[in-house]
């Protein structure tokens, strides 16, 4: 017996499931491993939104920031 991995598109989904569910000796494992929760875009599409432009700064200084806090 072999092992196959599929992604598909969401609406397609239900199609492609009825179609293997009849079929003997078949198993149907699903995961979402990669998958962000609902919420979490939410939150993220929120903050996006209500961001000003100075809340933004360049990868440059980002950095500097960062190698300030770590690298003492």
């Amino acid at each position: 017996m072999r092992q196959l991995t599929v992604t598909i598109p969401d609406d397609f989904y239900e199609t492609f499931i009825s179609f293997f569910k009849h079929m003997p000796d078949v198993s149907i494992n699903e995961t979402q491993e990669n998958e962000i929760p609902l919420w979490q875009q939410e939150m993220v599409l929120d903050r996006i939104k209500n961001a000003k432009p100075e809340d933004y700064i360049s990868w440059e200084e980002s950095k500097k920031r960062l190698n300030a806090k770590w690298n003492k």
